[in-house]
């Protein structure tokens, strides 16, 4: 069983210089490839559930199958809820077996923020269960707009929020189709220099691979999330499957092509992280 949560994979990351990859899961076929991603290099990796995932699929099912591809590898799966918006949310995932939840108190003033995160950290820490926090807000490519995270509010966030990793605002934006982002590196450097906990970045599939190498092995970003990258992925596979099998109407035998593309896309992104 190598069931883990953030503390188990940021930490070494952050000594070692490279960052874990956050993956977004959506189904079944994703969520394979990715652990067999895992196993074929050798890395851990982030299975995160978000809010699209978790409206499709009751969370009691999710940890099931989450932890099942956890215990059956041999290398470190975090079992993750991404941007849960509630102490309920995250106390749904930690009774339904996930190794670490995520707290979005993005759009809430700084002090509420801290003082919520501090009561989902007091009853995750007892449960063996991680925490990651989000300062400042990373906005949508169709959406709302980001608002940079504060290198003070960031401070007060590490100092005060029992959290185990922060996600920063630094010009990641989610949900872009093009790796087109431009990183505030004089902000990131600056929050750096005023905390210590492990650095994520939301939205990674907007930032070009060379930068996000670069992020990954000369700074204190350790987790990067991943999501638009794959979902391309997996439409292109899904498109030539279906192309491919046009007179079939077999869900599995249609969407088997699939796993394979999205194993080789997650091992190509877990490459990029590593130094």
């Amino acid at each position: 069983m190598t069931l883990a949560n953030l503390r188990d994979v940021l930490a070494p990351a952050a000594e070692n210089g490279y960052a874990v990859a956050g993956f977004v899961v959506l189904g079944w076929e994703d969520a394979l490839a990715y652990a067999e991603a895992a196993e074929e290099t050798g890395r851990a990796i982030i299975l995160q559930a978000g809010p699209g995932c978790r409206r499709h699929t009751p969370v009691p099912v999710l940890g099931k199958m989450f932890r099942h591809l956890a215990e059956q590898a041999s290398v470190p799966v975090v079992c993750h809820i991404d941007h849960a918006r509630s102490i309920d949310e995250c106390r749904e995932g930690i009774d339904s077996g996930f190794s670490s939840v995520m707290f979005d108190g993005s759009d809430r003033p700084i002090a509420e923020n801290i003082a919520i995160t501090a009561q989902i950290a007091e009853l995750a820490r007892s449960a063996g269960v991680s925490v990651e926090g989000e300062v400042g807000f990373v906005g949508y490519a169709e959406g709302a707009s980001s608002a940079a995270t504060s290198v003070e509010e960031a401070a007060l966030f590490d100092r005060d929020s029992g959290a185990d990793a922060m996600a920063v605002s630094i010009g990641n934006v989610h949900l872009q189709t093009a790796a087109q982002a431009r990183i505030d590196e004089d902000r990131l450097r600056a929050i750096e220099a005023e905390t210590k906990m492990p650095l994520v970045l939301h939205g990674a599939s907007g930032i070009p691979g060379d930068l996000r190498r670069q992020l990954a092995t000369q700074s204190r970003v350790c987790k990067f999330n991943i999501g638009t990258e794959l979902r391309q992925a997996f439409g292109r596979a899904l498109r030539r499957s279906l192309a491919d099998n046009s007179a079939s109407f077999d869900r599995i035998e249609l969407l088997k092509p699939v796993i394979p593309a999205l194993r080789q896309e997650a091992v190509r992104l877990i490459g990029e992280l590593s130094n």
